[in-house]
């Protein structure tokens, strides 16, 4: 199941003309900024300035602040969900590996919107499904090259990387490091180590 057809009163606002597409998108990228920034009481007129539009080009495609976030979070689920076919010429491990990087890229924008985002939303239970339905088959392609433990569940492997990423790291780098040895636990154990 796709997040299309999740979240279908967010999809529905989406502009078909290809300016006020473009103008949406970015408002879409700056909000996505603005928001990584300062959270998500972010100024709509920086975000506008930003977009390089005015506000009321900004209101036009998003009426409420709710619908600005919600706009920008399912953005980010749809980049990550189809990041997961755009791996599919990769080896199986290396696949998830890549998906997870990208992964973690989305935590930083759900982290940032996650007091505005209502969890119990059908919104965000779709696009938790979509989530799901987009990784799952990942680790179980790499389960199923032995490349990754037969004994875990991509929930496991989601509550990991999502511990991971609420961290706050001090030192440049050791997200990275830190998310490398998570995925050193994850890979299938050979014989003789």
């Amino acid at each position: 199941m796709s997040s299309a057809e999740q979240v279908p009163d967010v999809f529905a606002r989406r502009p078909k003309r290809a300016d006020a597409r473009r103008n949406y998108e970015a408002l879409i990228a700056a909000a996505r900024d603005a928001f990584a920034e300062a959270g998500t009481s972010a100024s709509l007129e920086d975000i506008a300035r930003r977009a390089q539009v005015g506000i009321a080009t900004l209101y036009r495609h998003f009426p409420t602040r709710q619908d600005l976030f919600e706009s920008v979070y399912v953005d980010e689920v749809e980049a990550l969900c189809a990041t997961a076919s755009d791996l599919a010429d990769l080896a199986p491990w290396d696949a998830l590996v890549a998906w997870v990087d990208r992964f973690v890229s989305y935590a930083a924008t759900k982290r940032a919107l996650a007091e505005a985002l209502n969890h119990d939303s059908e919104l965000f239970r779709g696009c938790r499904a979509a989530i799901y339905a987009a990784g799952e088959p990942l680790l179980r392609q790499a389960q199923d090259a032995g490349a990754a433990r037969p004994d875990i569940s991509f929930d496991d492997m989601m509550r990991l990387v999502s511990g991971i990423t609420m961290i706050h790291f001090v030192e440049e780098g050791q997200l990275e490091r830190v998310l490398g040895m998570a995925l050193d636990g994850l890979r299938a154990q050979r014989a003789g180590r």
